[in-house]
C-alpha cells in the first residue's frame, strides 16, 4: 500500500486542524547473514526454507553459537526479528539428542504460550517430540500425562509459582531433568511483576539444584537498556547478550498526531479517544488492517464503542468487523477475537498491552498508538506489531492532553535518539521476597547454602519471618509454621498484596472479572463506572471484607475519576547530594493514600459534570522516595513579591511526576507525589517524589540518579506549553486529590530555572 498517499487522505479526512505535527519515513534494510552459517538437522532446515526462515540472520547464528558453547544467553532486539528460532533451535538439539531431556519454556501471557507451542510443534513435525502446555485451562486428566511423558512443558510465572513449585515432587523428573529453560518478552518482568517472577525464578533454581540439575537460560526481549543488569536481577547469574539485530524491515511511516485544541482559555484538547476512534474507523473503512493500541481496559472497551458507532454512521456493513481485546476475557473469547483478526475477520481490533506480545494475529497494516506507551521499548514493540512481513507500514502516536505526550509532540527527536530505558525491579524487597522464603520453606526446608540462590539478603528477610512467627529453626534448617498453609496461595505475583476483589454481577451472580487490591478503592468504590466488554455497569456496593465489588449494568453518560489526597512521612534517609546548589536526597517514607471522593465526567470533552464523596479506609504503606529542597533565594523572593509559592511546588511536582517515566521504565501510575510548604520532618518546604509500591520497585532512585536530566526536561516541557495558568499538559494531574488547587504554572518554571542552574 501507499502509505503517502494514505496519510495525504487521513490528513484531509480528519487532520486538518493541524494535528500531523512530525511524519517520519523510517527506510527499509536488508536482512544481514553470517559468512558462516551453523548446523541444523536436514530435516529442521528443509522446514525452515520452506517457511522462508532459511538462512538464519546473524544475531540468530550468534544466539544458538553462544548457547551450545554453554553461556546463558539473552537476545534483545526488536519485534518481528526471529528472536524465537534462538531458543526454538537449541530446543529441538536438546531433545533430539537424548528422550529424557527436558526444557521449560515460561511466557506471560497464556495467549503467547498457545501461539508458540503451535509454532513450535509445526517446526517439530516428525521429530516425535512431546509439547504440552501446562497452565490453568490445562484439564485434570491430562496433567499427570504431562508431568510423566512431556520433553517440552509451556507454561507461564503464575503457573510455576502456585502449581509446579510447590509440588515439585510430583515433577521430579522435569527438575532431574531439565537442560533449558527459556523466558520470553523478558522486557515485560518490570516493577512488581518482575520482582516477584526473579524470586520464582531463584526458586525454581533452588530446585533445580536440590534435584541434581544445572539448565541453561536463554531470554528473548525488546530492545532494552540494561540487558546485563536485567539478566542479573532476573535470573541471578552471568549472561551473554546479542543485541544485533540482522532481520531485514520494511520502511515505516512514523506519524506523531496532536489533538487540536478545543478549549483555548483552558488550552484543552480533543479527546485522544475521539481522535483514535476517528482514525481507526476512517482506516477500517478503507481496509487497512489496523490495531489501536490503548492505556487500558477502559480505554479498549470505550475506543471499541466509538468505532463501532461511527463506523455504523459511515460505514455500516463494517461496524461488526472491529473488536476488542484485554486481559479479564475468557480463554476461548480472547481465541475467537485472535481467530478472527488473523483470518481477516476484523479489520480492526482496540487492544490493550496484551496484543503487544508475539501473538500471531496476522499480517497488519498500521498500529494506532492511543498516547505514549510509557516507555521507548513498549513504543517500539507496539509500532513493530505492523508490516512484520518486511512490507510498508505505518504507525500514528496520538498524543494525550498530559505532559509527557505533549513533551515528544515538541521534541519527536526524543523517541528517534534516545537509547531504550533500563527495566527497573527490585527482588529484595522485603514485601516480595518474604512472602517467597516462605513458599521456598514450603518446597523444602532454608538452609544456609540457599544464600548462593537468594543472596545475602537472605539472613535478615529470615530474621525478620522468624520474629513474626513464620518461619522456625530445626535441625539447623528454617522450616515454614504450621498455620501458614499453602503459602503460594498467599502471594499475587503483581501487587504486592495478597488478595484480589471479584467484580460481580448482582442481578445474575455472574463473576465478570477480578481486579487487584491496590486499585480497587480507586476502580471498584461505590458510585464508580466500570467497563466490561462493551457494557458499562455502575458499582451499587463494595464489600471490603469480603472482596467483592457488586455491580448492575446501565447505559450511562459518563464515567468516574477517584479523587486521592496523600500524606508523607521520612522514615529514614538513604543519601543525599547536592545537585546545583539544592540538596536532593535518597530515602525511605512512609505514605498514607486516602481515596475521598470521585468526579463523574462526560466521554469526549472530558467536562466534570458532579461530584462524589466517599468514606473508605486510607491505605499507608511504607516505600522508597527522593525529595529536593526550594533555594532560600527563591523563597525569600516568593514571600518579598506575595507570590503563590505553594502553587509552584504544587505545579511542579505534578509537572516532574509526569516527566520521571521520561528517564525510568515505569508508568505514571507507578509514582506518587507530596509538595508542602512546611514539612514537618523538614522543617521547611519540599517536595517528595515516591514509589507508589510498598517497598519500592527501583523508579524513585533511578529518578534520585537522574534528577538534573528530570529538572531540565521538566522546565523544557513547562516552558514549551502554550497555555498560561497550567493545563493538563503541563501541571495539572488527573490524580490530583485537590481537583488542581492551587497550581501556579509561572512560579514553578521558574522555581525549576532556579533548580537547573
Amino acid at each position: 500500500m501507499d502509505f503517502s498517499n494514505f496519510i495525504d487522505v487521513l490528513i484531509r479526512e480528519l487532520g486538518n486542524d493541524g494535528q500531523v505535527v512530525h511524519w517520519q519515513k523510517l527506510p527499509a534494510r536488508d536482512p544481514q547473514y553470517p559468512v558462516n552459517s551453523i548446523y541444523v538437522n536436514p530435516a529442521l532446515k528443509e522446514l525452515l526454507r520452506s517457511r522462508n526462515k532459511w538462512p538464519l540472520f546473524t544475531h540468530q547464528v550468534d544466539a544458538i553459537n553462544k548457547l551450545r558453547n554453554g553461556a546463558n544467553v539473552i537476545v534483545t532486539t526488536p519485534s518481528a526479528s526471529g528472536k524465537s528460532l534462538c531458543y526454538h533451535v537449541p530446543t529441538i538439539d536438546f531433545l533430539s539428542e537424548k528422550r529424557t531431556n527436558r526444557v521449560l519454556y515460561l511466557f506471560p501471557t497464556k495467549a503467547l504460550a498457545r501461539d508458540q507451542m503451535e509454532t513450535f510443534d509445526d517446526m517439530t513435525d516428525g521429530f516425535n517430540i512431546r509439547s504440552a502446555i501446562f497452565d490453568g485451562d490445562t484439564l485434570t486428566e491430562e496433567r499427570a500425562q504431562i508431568r510423566r511423558y512431556a520433553q517440552l512443558i509451556i507454561t507461564n510465572p503464575d503457573m510455576l509459582h502456585l502449581g509446579i513449585l510447590p509440588n515439585h515432587r510430583s515433577w521430579a523428573r522435569l527438575f532431574r531433568e531439565l537442560k533449558l529453560i527459556v523466558i520470553d518478552e523478558a522486557h515485560i518482568y518490570r516493577g512488581v511483576f518482575g520482582s516477584h517472577v526473579a524470586n520464582v525464578i531463584r526458586r525454581l533454581r533452588r530446585l533445580c539444584r536440590i534435584y541434581g540439575s544445572d539448565p541453561q537460560f536463554v531470554m528473548c526481549s525488546a530492545t532494552i537498556g540494561n540487558p546485563e543488569d536485567l539478566s542479573k536481577e532476573l535470573i541471578g547469574l552471568p549472561f551473554e547478550v546479542v543485541d544485533h539485530n540482522g532481520a531485514g524491515v520494511g520502511g515505516r511511516h512514523f506519524v506523531f498526531w496532536n489533538p487540536p485544541i478545543v478549549d483555548k482559555r483552558k488550552s484543552l484538547r480533543r479527546s485522544t479517544n475521539t481522535e483514535v476512534s476517528g482514525l481507526l474507523s476512517l482506516m477500517v473503512g478503507e481496509g487497512v488492517r489496523t490495531l489501536a493500541f490503548v492505556r487500558t481496559r477502559r480505554l479498549a472497551e470505550l475506543v471499541y464503542i466509538y468505532t463501532r458507532e461511527i463506523l455504523l454512521q459511515n460505514h455500516p456493513e463494517l461496524a461488526e468487523r472491529v473488536g476488542s481485546y484485554r486481559a479479564g476475557y475468557l480463554a476461548h473469547e480472547r481465541r475467537e477475537i485472535e481467530g478472527a483478526f488473523f483470518s481477516g475477520e476484523l479489520l480492526g481490533i482496540a487492544a490493550t498491552n496484551a496484543l503487544e506480545l508475539g501473538i500471531d494475529i496476522g499480517e497488519l497494516d498500521a498500529t494506532l498508538l492511543a498516547g505514549y506507551p510509557g516507555t521507548i521499548a513498549a513504543t517500539w514493540q507496539q509500532a513493530g506489531r505492523s508490516g512484520r512481513s518486511g512490507s510498508e507500514s505505518l504507525t500514528v502516536l496520538v498524543a494525550r492532553d498530559d505532559p509527557v505526550d505533549q513533551y515528544l509532540m515538541n521534541h519527536p527527536e526524543f523517541l528517534f535518539d534516545t537509547r531504550s530505558e533500563s527495566v527497573l525491579m527490585s527482588p529484595t524487597n522485603p514485601h516480595i521476597m518474604g512472602p517467597h522464603l516462605l513458599c521456598a520453606a514450603y518446597e523444602t526446608p532454608i538452609s544456609s547454602d540457599d544464600h548462593l540462590i537468594f543472596g545475602p539478603k537472605l539472613g535478615d528477610q529470615i530474621q525478620q519471618l522468624d520474629a513474626q512467627g513464620l518461619l522456625h529453626s530445626s535441625s539447623g534448617k528454617w522450616h515454614l509454621s504450621p498455620e501458614v498453609g499453602y503459602a503460594a496461595e498467599d502471594v499475587n505475583l503483581r501487587s504486592t498484596g495478597n488478595d484480589n476483589y471479584m467484580v460481580v454481577e448482582e442481578k445474575s451472580g455472574t463473576i465478570l472479572e477480578t481486579v487487584d487490591e491496590g486499585v480497587a478503592f480507586r476502580q471498584l468504590h461505590q458510585g464508580a463506572v466500570y467497563l466490561h466488554r462493551g457494557n458499562s455497569y455502575v458499582v451499587n456496593r463494595l464489600e471490603i471484607a469480603a472482596k467483592l465489588a457488586y455491580v448492575q449494568n446501565e447505559d450511562l453518560p459518563y464515567y468516574t475519576q477517584p479523587n486521592e489526597v496523600t500524606d508523607i512521612q521520612i522514615v529514614r534517609a538513604w543519601e543525599s547530594k547536592t545537585v546545583g546548589r539544592v540538596k536532593v536526597t535518597l530515602g525511605e517514607v512512609q505514605v498514607t493514600d486516602h481515596v475521598v471522593g470521585y468526579r463523574r465526567k462526560e466521554p469526549f470533552t472530558e467536562r466534570e459534570l458532579s461530584r462524589g464523596v466517599l468514606s473508605l479506609p486510607p491505605n499507608i504503606f511504607d516505600t522508597v522516595a527522593f525529595w529536593f529542597d526550594v533555594p532560600q533565594k527563591f523563597i525569600k523572593r516568593c514571600k518579598e513579591d506575595g507570590l503563590d509559592l505553594e502553587g509552584g511546588l504544587h505545579a511542579g511536582e505534578h509537572a516532574a511526576i509526569s516527566i520521571l517515566p521520561l528517564f525510568a521504565m515505569c508508568d505514571r501510575n507507578d509514582i506518587g507525589g507530596v509538595s508542602t510548604l512546611l514539612h514537618v520532618d523538614t522543617g521547611r518546604p519540599q517536595v517528595f517524589i515516591y514509589d507508589g509500591h510498598p517497598g519500592g520497585v527501583g523508579i524513585s532512585e533511578q529518578g534520585y540518579h537522574q534528577v538534573l536530566r528530570l529538572w531540565e526536561a521538566t522546565l523544557d516541557m513547562m516552558h514549551s506549553c502554550s497555555c498560561h495558568e497550567g493545563c493538563p499538559s503541563c501541571v495539572q494531574s488527573p490524580k490530583c486529590g485537590n481537583n488542581n488547587y492551587p497550581l501556579d504554572k509561572k512560579i514553578a518554571i521558574d522555581l525549576f530555572r532556579e533548580l537547573c542552574k
